[in-house]
């Protein structure tokens, strides 16, 4: 089986349920916000070696609150098709852009996603008025973010990032069973906003991809609700979901 769940931000308590115990040799993916390579701290590690012990393989997209710097030590592999980084032996980023295929079914990738909890701005650790810039905007409960502490350019995808992907759904046709996000294409985003939510250069390409790409199913995760949108598009949080139940008549076992 192959189960697909929402943003987890290293709280992985979802998965302690009963059942999950028998799930051996099954997939669980996440659909960004993993935080599970966050900060290598002893907590950290706890739930890796958690995860690493459960019988499944976790499976995980980026998102934007995951930290780049840290997941760029891990190695770039090869696996079921597309490119990946082994954080444990079963947990394992599925990189952006990539295509995949997962007991029979064809999965197109590309995590990713803006922060919108930055609106008081980026601070810079080397700026010598940091602290006091960070006392006062802890003062107004501001929004903002710390570059290379808790917010990373890398959010979004990169030029290559971006033209690796339509490269590899060129190379399959552009078909494939299942399409993974973290965010949502821009139309898509505008209905479950009501056009509230900006849009920018990554919803834009994935509403690219909706246009030129034949899929039947598409999960993504970043807006903390679960939704059906239409026939196709299935936002998550923290429910977990069969994806045989999205695609009838599949042999996912």
């Amino acid at each position: 089986m192959i189960y697909i769940t929402g943003d987890t931000h290293a709280e992985f308590n979802r998965f302690s349920k009963k059942f999950f115990d028998a799930m051996e040799n099954d997939y669980v993916i996440i659909c960004g916000d993993f935080g599970g390579v966050w900060d290598d701290s002893a907590y950290q590690k706890y739930w890796l070696d958690w995860l690493a012990a459960k019988p499944w393989t976790t499976l995980f997209l980026d998102g934007n609150h995951e930290n780049y710097d840290l997941l760029a030590t891990y190695p770039v592999e090869q696996w079921h098709g597309g490119k990946v980084q082994f954080i444990r032996p079963n947990v394992i980023y599925l990189m952006r852009g990539q295509v995949f295929v997962i007991d029979g079914l064809r999965f197109f990738v590309m995590g990713g996603a803006s922060s919108h909890d930055v609106s008081s701005g980026i601070l810079e650790m080397d700026d010598p008025d940091f602290y006091e810039k960070r006392r006062r905007l802890d003062r107004e409960r501001a929004l903002y973010r710390v570059n290379h502490l808790s917010w990373w350019k890398e959010e979004l995808p990169s030029d290559e990032e971006y033209a690796e992907g339509l490269k590899n759904l060129d190379a399959v046709g552009n078909r494939v069973d299942v399409i993974l996000s973290h965010c949502a294409p821009s139309s898509v985003q505008d209905i479950i906003s009501s056009g509230l939510f900006e849009k920018d250069r990554l919803t834009d390409y994935l509403d690219q991809v909706r246009e030129r790409c034949t899929f039947r199913r598409w999960f993504f995760g970043h807006y903390h609700e679960n939704m059906e949108i239409g026939q196709q598009f299935v936002m998550l949080y923290e429910k977990i979901l069969p994806l045989t139940d999205y695609l009838p008549g599949e042999e996912n076992a």
